[in-house]
């Protein structure tokens, strides 16, 4: 038999299989474990069942009896373990003595309910994987709400998903999508809740529900990506904040068109850090250590409290660096800041702490 390979049937057939896992979501699992690795342990304990039963059948041979030679040798007793764990029982070779028939009750039956249950155990195990995991899938879009999604679990994805958490956000509230189906296979060891699929596709950012998302992170490897992942989800969700990351300065503009709140330019970012940590390396490490949430000082955004209405930003407890005053962000000794107002939101650094958290629904203004 041949098989003829047209040009480009590999192509074709890795789209296919892409388009076949585009609309799979998986759950993050406790203990993962291979499901052939299940079922050959499964295969072998029930093996060790059948060799334990024939070899107590073979040990009182004599209170058997064949109906062909009458007499019960290791063959024999492997063939009477086999048909009578298996409950098919042809009555060819029966037990006869009393010993025989009291080890048949008390121990060959058991190890044939054993038997049983692993054979069937495992039978039942695969046929009812796929609807347990439908139940799950269903129930956790029915409970998943104001949850954030992150497209992308690279460095860029994981660093961002981390500091979020640490601001106090569930694993259980937070989606990867990636087309990777290995990316995603770590993201769900990790307790987080993946989709395998090109983000770029609007029923791919359904499956992760984006359309009831309250933020969305956008972590691609590549630019133009960011900008049609951003169109997408805009497009799916007019009142979630997204973030986005590009590598070239020059496409920023591009994703706060297509509808990103706040574009951070890594190549950027990182060169600024560098240079920083050559002309000053303690300054660095205090940027590092306020861009790293859940540990050392913290950068988070606040209202105004009532005691603090009035005073200026100085006679404040905390550190207070910015006031975000309608669409404007004025530097803490800005002049026109004036006085507090309840209205007004506090840039601050803080020590970190397990209830330090950054308000969710912080959105990012352009400076005057």
């Amino acid at each position: 038999m041949f098989h003829v390979k047209l040009p480009g049937h590999d192509a074709i057939a890795r789209q296919a299989d892409e388009h076949l896992v585009t609309h799979r979501v998986r759950l993050p699992r406790k203990v993962v474990e291979r499901p052939i690795r299940q079922v050959a342990k499964r295969l072998l304990l029930a093996l060790g069942v059948l060799v334990a039963t024939a070899l107590i059948v073979y040990a009182d041979h004599d209170g058997y009896n064949d109906n062909s030679d009458r007499a019960v040798d290791l063959l024999d007793a492997f063939y009477y373990a086999t048909v009578t764990l298996s409950t098919t029982g042809y009555g060819d070779i029966t037990p006869v003595s009393d010993t025989a028939r009291f080890t048949n009750i008390f121990v060959v039956t058991p190890l044939r309910v054993l038997f049983l249950i692993i054979l069937v155990g495992t039978t039942l195990e695969v046929l009812t994987e796929r609807t347990r995991e439908e139940w799950r899938l269903n129930r956790w879009r029915s409970t998943l709400r104001d949850h954030t999604v992150v497209v992308g679990f690279g460095t860029k994805g994981r660093s961002a998903i981390q500091t979020v958490c640490a601001t106090g956000l569930k694993k259980e509230q937070v989606v990867v999508v990636d087309p990777s189906s290995k990316v995603i296979e770590a993201a769900t060891a990790e307790g987080y809740v993946g989709v395998v699929g090109d983000a770029t596709r609007s029923d791919v950012l359904k499956r992760a529900e984006v359309h009831r998302a309250r933020q969305i992170i956008i972590a691609t490897q590549r630019d133009d990506t960011a900008v049609l992942v951003t169109l997408t989800a805009r497009q799916l969700n007019r009142g979630a904040k997204i973030v986005a990351a590009v590598r070239e300065e020059e496409n920023a503009p591009l994703l706060q068109q297509s509808g990103a709140d706040a574009v951070i330019t890594s190549a950027s970012a990182a060169g600024r850090l560098l240079g920083l940590s050559v002309l000053s390396p303690a300054a660095a490490m205090v940027m590092e250590d306020l861009i790293q949430q859940g540990s050392g000082l913290d950068m988070v955004e606040r209202p105004v409290v009532k005691a603090e209405v009035g005073k200026t930003p100085r006679e404040t407890e905390d550190l207070v660096v910015s006031v975000v005053r309608g669409h404007r962000v004025l530097g803490y000794d800005d002049p026109g800041i004036g006085t507090l107002q309840l209205t007004d939101r506090l840039i601050t650094i803080v020590r970190a702490s397990p209830g330090t958290q950054v308000a969710p629904d912080v959105r990012r203004v352009p400076q005057d």
